[in-house]
């Protein structure tokens, strides 16, 4: 059986790696060798100093590798919005009552975000941030300088949304500034096309994973009951449904990139590490994924897994 080793930081991202690693064994003839590489510095190296082949989650330091020369390639991505929920007192009606106001972005995972986020509502000149650290408050808990009247408003992943709620604080529905997010997948230009039909194969198992927890969600939790439930600490079924919910919502089923993500994950990494590409679509290939849909493997999936014809494109 063909080997991809996987590496991956956040143990929050198991319920779709776990699915992948399963599909790609079940059905691809694709061994997922899954690597947790928590350390930023050691996770960032993992493609280079051949600890992994593809890595899933958190790319946008190679935007600013490939700057430097390297040569990376992009082929997915399966959620393109961060999903995060703005959250604010419970008297907010309106975004415009951020004018004049500050909020709170969290230290980690592409704060400039919300800069984005804050451009696309013109609200970038008139409101101002704050970034408010995990270690001085916890995991995705910003929402404390809202009660304690230091903030207006800030994002809370889905996943840490009961605390800020139980406080009596509030979600507020706003669109999103797109960014390739927590499930895109990158590879060494030199792996991927060494490998075409792996790679092939392996984006089958990805499309496979996203469908099952999309449409088969009872299935997909037997696979995450296992070993993602024990990683992500998690001891209640009910709990674990709830966060493997809020993951499948963002994903999409065909995983292309959108243009508007692409500049503004380049212009993450610019910010956030100092440089980044010229033209960032120069980093994408997507010719496996366009050829599964072309081919109608994805809408016969589809149809398979929930009953429903698909219109082909």
């Amino acid at each position: 059986m063909r080997t991809v080793r996987l590496a991956y930081r956040d143990n929050d991202r198991t319920p779709v790696i776990y699915c992948i690693k399963a599909m790609a064994e079940r059905h691809y003839d694709v061994n997922v060798h899954v690597l947790h590489i928590e350390p930023q510095q050691e996770f960032e190296g993992a493609l280079f100093d051949n600890s992994c082949d593809v890595i899933i989650e958190h790319i946008e330091y190679l935007h600013t590798e490939a700057a430097k020369g390297k040569k990376i390639t992009f082929f997915c991505a399966p959620q393109i919005h961060r999903g995060l929920k703005l959250v604010v007192p419970q008297s907010f009606d309106s975004v415009d009552e951020l004018r004049g106001h500050t909020m709170a972005v969290r230290d980690l995972g592409r704060p400039h975000t919300v800069t984005l986020w804050l451009r696309k509502m013109g609200l970038e000149k008139g409101v101002g941030t704050i970034v408010v650290k995990d270690k001085d408050v916890g995991r995705w808990q910003q929402w404390k300088k809202i009660i304690a009247g230091e903030c207006a408003a800030c994002f809370v992943s889905p996943l840490y949304l009961p605390d800020a709620l139980a406080a009596g604080l509030k979600t507020f529905p706003v669109p999103e500034a797109e960014i390739i997010s927590n499930f895109a997948q990158a590879s060494l230009s030199s792996f991927a096309y060494a490998n075409p039909a792996l790679m092939k194969d392996y984006l089958r198992a990805v499309v496979h994973a996203i469908a099952l927890l999309i449409h088969r969600r009872d299935d997909a939790m037997e696979i995450i009951a296992a070993e993602p439930m024990r990683l992500m600490k998690i001891s209640s079924a009910g709990e674990l449904r709830r966060q493997v919910d809020s993951i499948a919502e963002m994903l999409q089923v065909k995983p292309y990139p959108t243009v508007e993500a692409i500049m503004n994950t380049n212009e993450i990494a610019a910010h956030e590490y100092g440089s980044a590409v010229e033209n960032p679509l120069t980093l994408w290939d997507i010719h496996w994924l366009k050829e599964l849909d072309d081919e109608g493997f994805i809408d016969d999936l589809v149809e398979s897994l929930s009953g429903v014809s698909q219109r082909r494109r």
